[in-house]
């Protein structure tokens, strides 16, 4: 009878708190002077869903208090602005505010505009399809993006597939902090150009990409010219492209944008018919904002979305900002979804996709967030932002606590090459578990923003269960195009960061630099323990400099320069190396600046092809006289099929004798429904 009437009197909570819970319904056929309190229109369309989220939330602060629930239908929603959500929403909402699809449904929110009007015109000795933009040529809009039929077009680009490489510098600079506005390029790579007002030029160099206005081709001389500095000083050799120039449009499905003229120029492919093509051009820079006042302890808190497609964003330089990008992880690029001051707030289930930035950022202030079982691809920076560059002192404006897990991060970079797929600042406490991160031209997940060992917040985070593969170079080939990067990259003092279960692999660098983890300048009190790294350029482990941190229990296995490095010489520990099982063909195995302040021991080194193994201009048994690796051995670990990828170890390995444990990485990566 007890639990009858427990059963009894939970129901009817139940049923209280959901007779509680005020819905909106929104639909693209819906109309904002109606309630919105029906999913459908009744029969004399007097009244039914809104059409948009904005009037939903309008309605929502001229309410009473409850929690609120607005459904979206499916369908696309055209916004002609972002959706901002503040602490009086939430507030009004009781700390309950969900945003999500309808049941079997899948709304899509877009910042884009649909290009209309096409014609087919002759032009240049082609067939190719035009439409006219005014807001365009009045100033009003610009972009850099085209969505047909779902797919991103190529930006009229040569040379079509491929690089050009710097020929020569002509200008010296102070340092190689101060960029070049001009280089010399090879001759025959740079045909004659008629109109070049609206070209660019994308430089890759060190660890960036720097995104260039054409100023002048000078073919005599073959010097390209800029308006803008490269981001740091090019070296000969550096790799590059140029865009949006009328004569580059040669190839099906690229597009060409005149700015003067206002007109859109498309080169169709075969199979696309004038009359049922769907082109989006992007026209906002952020879809949502969630804007919270930390400082002042007013947070936009209790904020969920849930199975809501976002897409169609666009954000370029400033005008005004003299070198072409940033200098380092492109992190002045914003995000889709932004939120600064926020608590507690889920995204669950959502798509982000087909942007020009970042795909979500949680900037300052923003505490105890999820994002969770979400697909971020197709992205012209990175993936997700938390934290910032700067340190708050304000503890209410720090940014820390929040989860990124099982998530899907995918096909970035595509206008700003050097963006993450996980940048952390700082900030911490955060946790990165059971994501998969692929084919991005930089770094998979970046946690720190302290050069050195001054002050840092980035501690305490945990990477824990990832699947992160193809960076630097792409599953499709492309790449590499950048340096000095890492399936894993850490700056700074971060004592508790912990990285852990992971799967690491198929990571590259251009000049140097493709390692599988690399702790950077100042990378201290850090733990990386039962990693699997393959299949990397310039090794498995990296460290610049720091102090402290500990690497055991991982397996790093065939990079091609040499298996481990650590750059700089120091007077403290700088890390200990134990029970780590390190294979390979060739015959450097630690490179770079070696000291005694490093702790080798209890390590499995076995290289494949025969022949000695090298430590620095030692043999491994020099090395082992300095007092280093004096337990640990040369002998094949025994793995099932590691040319294949897979690294268990049979019973009998000798690893099992010096202390390895035996990790099940299998499951690493997203575990998505």
């Amino acid at each position: 009878m007890k639990r009858l009437v427990l059963l009894w009197l939970t129901g009817a909570l139940l049923v209280q708190a959901m007779a509680q819970t005020r819905v909106f319904y929104v639909a693209p056929e819906g109309d904002d002077t109606w309630s919105g309190k029906h999913a459908t229109p009744n029969r004399s369309r007097s009244d039914g869903p809104l059409r948009t989220p904005r009037r939903a939330l309008q309605l929502l602060l001229q309410g009473e208090p409850a929690p609120t629930e607005i459904r979206l239908r499916g369908g696309v929603y055209l916004l002609p602005e972002p959706i901002v959500i503040t602490p009086e929403h939430t507030t009004r909402a009781q700390g309950r505010l969900t945003l999500s699809a309808y049941e079997g449904e899948t709304p899509i929110l877009s910042g884009g505009q649909r290009i209309i009007g096409w014609k087919p015109e002759a032009w240049n000795g082609k067939t190719v399809w035009v439409a006219d933009i005014p807001a365009v040529r009045e100033g009003r809009w610009y972009f850099r993006q085209l969505f047909v039929n779902g797919r991103r077009a190529v930006r009229a680009r040569h040379p079509n597939d491929g690089y050009l490489k710097v020929e020569s510098l002509l200008d010296s600079t102070p340092d190689w902090f101060q960029g070049h506005t001009r280089f010399r390029y090879r001759e025959g790579d740079v045909p004659q150009f008629g109109t070049i007002e609206d070209g660019e030029v994308l430089v890759f160099n060190r660890w960036v990409e720097s995104r260039l206005p054409l100023k002048a081709i000078e073919p005599q001389a073959r010097i390209l010219s800029f308006g803008k500095r490269s981001t740091f000083a090019l070296q000969e050799g550096d790799l590059y492209y140029l865009e949006n120039l009328p004569e580059a449009l040669d190839t099906p499905g690229e597009w060409y944008l005149s700015r003067r003229e206002g007109r859109l120029y498309y080169l169709p492919q075969a199979g696309e018919r004038i009359e049922t093509i769907e082109t989006i051009a992007p026209a906002l820079p952020q879809l949502v904002r969630l804007i919270g006042a930390a400082e002042q302890g007013r947070y936009v808190e209790g904020v969920r979305f849930q199975g809501i497609v976002f897409r169609h964003t666009e954000w370029s330089l400033p005008t005004e900002m003299e070198t072409g990008g940033f200098v380092q992880a492109a992190f002045g690029v914003p995000a889709a979804l932004y939120a600064e001051g926020a608590r507690r707030c889920e995204f669950v289930d959502c798509v982000i996709e087909q942007v020009g930035t970042y795909g979500i950022e949680l900037g300052r202030g923003c505490q105890y967030n999820r994002v969770e079982r979400c697909i971020l691809r197709n992205l012209g920076a990175g993936g997700v932002k938390i934290g910032e560059p700067t340190i708050r002192e304000n503890p209410a404006e720090q940014t820390f606590g929040n989860t990124v897990q099982d998530c899907v991060i995918q096909d970035g970079g595509k206008l700003f090459a050097s963006a993450i797929g996980v940048w952390i600042g700082q900030s911490y406490s955060n946790r990165l578990v059971h994501n998969t991160l692929s084919d991005f031209y930089y770094t998979g997940i970046s946690i720190g923003w302290t050069w050195g060992y001054s002050q840092s917040l980035a501690g305490g985070n945990l990477v824990e269960f990832n699947l992160v593969h193809h960076i630097g170079v792409r599953s499709d080939g492309d790449g590499p195009v950048l340096s000095d990067l890492g399936g894993i990259y850490t700056l700074g003092i971060q004592h508790g960061t912990v990285i852990r279960h992971n799967r690491w692999h198929d990571i590259a660098g251009y000049r140097y630099g493709g390692w599988g983890i690399y702790f950077d300048e100042g990378s201290s009190g850090i733990v990386a323990e039962n990693n699997l790294v393959y299949r990397t350029t310039h090794g498995g482990f990296h460290q610049h400099y720091g102090h402290e941190n500990i690497v055991r229990n991982n397996i790093f296995a065939y990079a091609r320069d040499h298996q481990i490095q650590a750059s700089r010489p120091e007077n403290h520990l700088r890390f200990t190396f134990e029970r780590n099982i390190v294979l390979g063909k060739g015959a450097q195995w630690l490179a770079g600046g070696i000291d005694a302040n490093m702790r080798f021991d209890y390590n499995l080194y076995w290289r494949e092809d025969g022949g000695e193994l090298r430590f620095g201009g030692d043999d491994f048994a020099a090395w082992q006289a300095k007092g280093q690796d004096t337990h640990s051995r040369l002998a094949d670990p025994l793995f099932e099929n590691p040319g294949a990828g897979d690294f268990r170890l049979k019973p009998n390995s000798p690893a099992l004798a010096l202390g390895f444990k035996p990790f099940d990485v299998s499951n690493a990566g997203a575990r998505l429904r």
